[in-house]
């Protein structure tokens, strides 16, 4: 039973075990929406209104009475609208005729349970997040149901009312970027929930998730990560779509500031406060008055900075080098590093009591490696980038470059992925991007992955990686023709159709579009290796290939206009193709 006292006297409602501002005095004055709420909390009903949307509807389903009643007076009296139902049919009933953001509802209910009230929700699609209430022997059925598509759930007895009011908004944050988010990409295509990141995989949706319910808060976020994982697009997406939207993002490289002049940088300094001070100079905390300022390389701080910026971060205060003055800044802050930061407590170069200031909500990335199938759907977004800055013909990869990607082991994680796309775009000739285009040690990956062993009594001859060549020799220069060596008796399979489906992204396609695509990919990749093997005798191809001549030649003209180049040291022409040529005409 959830911990419940009333005052009748005052209409004082508390929840859970919490004191202070887990209790709620209501003063009898109705807002326009018909809820209660006390007198002076304007800001937080502010707060539950995103993006000066309408107020956020909130649909309660409890079994308990009281708790049901004084759940809907606590979100009314901060601006929500609300409304109440005993069960689970109920509930599905008004979610059939009304419009909510967010469904709190317990787990135990007589009737109808409310995983199963989300199983119904979920497969109705109706548009809503559902926040679960358990007691603390369902916590495992709840885990379950968060699994099935909850946004969350709260523990009875609640921590405070606080706690109930929070979640619910976050939830309703969450709901309504997911709703413009659909209505984006219903009209103008696929998009992310955060801007300039991309990525699908399961981490990434955790991450979008978190970004989503604390940007509408004040809340200290630590941000960690590997290097090159995106973790300044963490914290601009978070200041984006917070309500310091319209204020400054100041980002700063805590690593790359000078020791000495650290304290200078964040909270400025007066005239003559040292020895290169010819004039007062304002803080980064200043600059970001009203906004968020990102700490990135937190870890980097010097520990006397790192006790200024705690008592800031605790008072909202700041007092300039060499002043005697304190300031009062409204700065959010976002902090990050790639640092174990636990580590540098336990040697004494971080503080813990800043780690535990900072740490108030962690969000991890996930290093590119972990990430699957997004390494692909990030190079196509580069690659259209980088097409259009250098005004290059590259749109897509070939099947052997993306199992490349895939492969290799990106310990530069996102951004060393960006710039070997930028590479191979600058390189590339046409509209498809070969293994040579990529830098030489992402072409390796695939050499070392998948070994060519001849079979037993074969002549042990190294197999040629598609059209690959030395990273110091430019693409468009032809090499010498190789000594002649014992052709091995099979060229293995580059990874398996599993693999190349996934390469390709063929199952987000149309089963037209994935066959158009796969033949596309196949035509190419078979015309250049009959070419390359046949040493560019088109004749002699058109051979292995079981065609007549000139319809492998019109299989070879409808590939990339590249495939009609011989490849080095080879015969351009013979009689045979001078033949095929005047039979044409």
């Amino acid at each position: 039973m959830t911990e419940l006292a009333t005052n009748p006297g005052t209409g004082t409602g508390t929840l859970g075990s919490g004191t202070g501002q887990g209790e709620l005095a209501t003063d009898g004055a109705s807002n326009s929406n018909g809820g209660q709420r006390t007198s002076g909390d304007d800001r937080s009903a502010l707060s539950l209104r995103p993006d000066g949307e309408a107020p956020v509807r909130v649909l309660v389903v409890d079994d308990e009475d009281a708790l049901r009643s004084t759940l809907a007076r606590v979100l009314r009296q901060r601006g929500m609208e609300t409304a109440t139902a005993e069960n689970g049919y109920v509930a599905l009933d008004l979610l059939d005729k009304e419009n909510f953001d967010v469904v709190l509802v317990d787990v135990r209910m007589p009737g109808i349970t409310g995983p199963q009230v989300l199983q119904r929700i979920k497969a109705a699609a109706y548009p809503v997040e559902v926040v679960m209430m358990t007691a603390f022997a369902d916590i495992a059925t709840t885990v379950s149901a968060v699994k099935a598509g909850a946004y969350g759930f709260l523990t009875k007895p609640f921590v405070s009312n606080e706690s109930v009011v929070i979640e619910v908004l976050n939830a309703a944050q969450y709901r309504r970027l997911r709703g413009r988010t659909d209505k984006q990409e219903r009209t103008a295509g696929p998009t992310t929930p955060t801007g300039e990141m991309v990525g699908r995989c399961p981490p990434m949706r955790e991450v979008y998730r978190l970004v989503s319910g604390v940007a509408s808060t004040n809340s200290t976020i630590l941000v960690l990560g590997e290097s090159g994982t995106g973790k300044e697009l963490v914290a601009r997406a978070i200041h984006e779509r917070s309500r310091r939207a319209a204020r400054p993002l100041v980002t700063v490289n805590c690593a790359a500031i000078p020791r000495e002049l650290v304290e200078s940088e964040l909270f400025g300094h007066t005239r003559g406060a040292f020895t290169s001070a010819v004039t007062a100079r304002a803080g980064l905390f200043e600059a970001a008055n009203g906004g968020t300022l990102f700490l990135d390389e937190i870890g980097d701080l010097p520990t006397s900075a790192q006790v200024k910026l705690l008592r800031t971060l605790q008072s909202g205060e700041i007092k300039p080098v060499g002043s005697d003055t304190i300031k009062t800044v409204d700065v959010r802050v976002i902090a990050a590093t790639n640092a174990d930061l636990r580590a540098s407590i336990a040697a004494g170069t971080f503080r813990q009591d800043l780690f535990y200031r900072l740490n108030v909500i962690a969000i991890r990335l996930p290093p590119l490696r972990d990430r699957g199938d997004d390494i692909l759907h990030l190079a196509q977004h580069f690659i259209q980038k980088h097409a259009r800055i250098a005004g290059r013909p590259a749109t897509r990869l070939s099947h052997e470059a993306a199992l490349c990607l895939q492969r290799y082991e990106w310990p530069g994680n996102v951004r060393e992925l960006e710039h070997a796309i930028e590479h191979a775009v600058v390189l590339s000739e046409s509209e498809t991007i070969l293994p040579t285009s990529l830098p030489a040690e992402v072409q390796l990956a695939i050499e070392a992955k998948v070994p060519w062993h001849p079979p037993p009594g074969a002549t042990p001859a190294p197999p040629q990686v598609a059209l690959h060549v030395p990273a110091h020799v430019p693409a468009h220069v032809p090499l010498p023709a190789p000594a002649p060596a014992p052709t091995p008796p099979a060229k293995p399979v580059v990874g398996t159709m599993s693999e190349l489906v996934a390469a390709l992204g063929l199952a987000e396609m149309s089963y037209p579009e994935a066959k158009k695509r796969i033949l596309a990919d196949f035509n190419e990749t078979y015309v250049n290796a009959l070419l390359l093997a046949s040493a560019g005798n088109m004749s002699e191809a058109a051979r292995r290939s079981g065609l007549d001549r000139s319809n492998f030649r019109r299989l070879v003209r409808s590939t990339a206009p590249d495939s009609l180049q011989a490849p080095a040291g080879a015969r351009s022409r013979d009689e045979s193709d001078e033949r095929d040529e005047r039979d044409e005409r």
